[in-house]
């Protein structure tokens, strides 16, 4: 209980730390003001109590100014501390390292002025960037999210990224309505960081284009969007599902893409929807040829990333073979935790791994 209350009182305050410094963003005036009252304090009481307050407490404010202020005021507010730790080093009756501190305050306030640098370029002082960047991961994040089914189906997906950054090449975008669920994941050139600003565009642009034009155009429209953004040496593979939640019938197609798995429930064997299409991004008109199944009572279908089957040391194929064995052992339990549980055991650890996992249920 005490525990609990205590971690409450911590998230409080975090809360309450960043709504301060939100606030101080927007009024940086005020700020840098607000900053420079508290060099001053704190190289008064450095100079009336030097046991008990150090120089080296004149490094918060500028500190803090990295946190808040744009670039000019930071410069501003670093030149005048420097001035003020001078002054104050300098009027002490003991002797100390004057030129020395001065010296590593200067240090410190060049790294932080070059960070704010960079953000000022980008126009956005402060920690606004790093908020920015977090926010574009949740919106990530969240268009991963499988829309509700109706009862008797059940989807799962799991992205883990590689190298467990926040930011993934994979993405799965997906929409349902009039009992037609869609679902594309995509696997974008590059793993991680590297491929995360790319992953953000696509994801927009994907996520709109799916449901809102026919199933068949899903993936020429995509293909014509990669293509407008003229990246030299860089593409994506998509595996798209169309699944009718009436009957259970479906239809595959891929773009470069591993091929999706089907689990038959009633002969408990698994089975691979080839579907050929080439890499998004490279043909001007390609076509991509669709792979119609129906998923029975307890059947499931796989979609996977690359990053779940194939290493520098194994192949697509053996990987998809290790992949099923997998998840045979998953059989018993209904695939319920599935799509987490094969990420971890069978996604490799050096690329991203993705995995869909769409479900009908045997009793609904």
């Amino acid at each position: 209980m005490i525990k609990s209350s205590g971690r409450a009182v911590i998230r409080r305050v975090g809360r309450l730390v960043v709504a301060v410094l939100r606030r101080a963003r927007r009024l940086h005036p005020l700020a840098f003001f607000a900053l420079l009252s508290l060099a001053l304090l704190f190289a008064a009481f450095s100079a009336a109590w030097p046991t008990y307050v150090p120089a080296a407490s004149l490094v918060i404010p500028i500190l803090l100014g990295g946190l808040v202020l744009g670039f000019r005021q930071l410069v501003v507010l670093t030149l005048l501390t420097l001035m003020i730790a001078s002054f104050v080093l300098v009027s002490r009756e003991q002797p100390t390292p004057t030129t020395g501190f001065v010296l590593v305050l200067g240090v410190i306030g060049w790294v932080v002025i070059a960070g704010a640098k960079v953000r000022n370029q980008l126009g956005v002082p402060g920690t606004r960037g790093e908020s920015m960047l977090m926010e574009l991961r949740d919106t990530l994040t969240a268009q991963g999210e499988l829309p509700p089914l109706p009862s008797g189906w059940r989807a799962e997906v799991a992205i883990q990224s590689a190298g467990k950054s926040k930011f993934s090449g994979d993405f799965v975008v997906s929409t349902e309505r009039d009992n037609l669920l869609e679902v594309a994941l995509v696997d974008v050139s590059g793993k991680g960081v590297d491929a995360g600003t790319r992953a953000l565009l696509l994801s927009g642009a994907f996520g709109g284009l799916l449901g809102v034009v026919p199933v068949e155009d899903f993936l020429p429209a995509a293909n014509r969007y990669l293509r407008r953004q003229d990246w030299a040496d860089d593409f994506a593979t998509v595996v798209h599902v169309a699944v009718n939640l009436c009957s259970g019938e479906f239809c595959v197609r891929t773009a470069g893409h591993p091929p999706a798995i089907q689990f038959d429930a009633w002969s408990g064997r698994w089975q691979t929807r080839d579907a050929d299409g080439p890499l998004l991004g490279l043909v001007e008109a390609p076509e991509f040829a669709p792979n119609h199944g129906v998923l029975k009572p307890g059947d499931a279908l796989f979609l996977y990333s690359d990053g779940m089957v194939e290493t520098p040391r194994r192949d697509i194929g053996r990987g998809t073979d290790r992949l099923t064995g997998h998840a045979e052992r998953l059989v018993a339990q209904g695939f319920r935790g599935a799509a987490a549980d094969l990420v971890a055991t069978a996604g490799g650890p050096g690329d991203d791994s993705a995995i869909v996992i769409v479900h009908r249920l045997e009793h609904s």
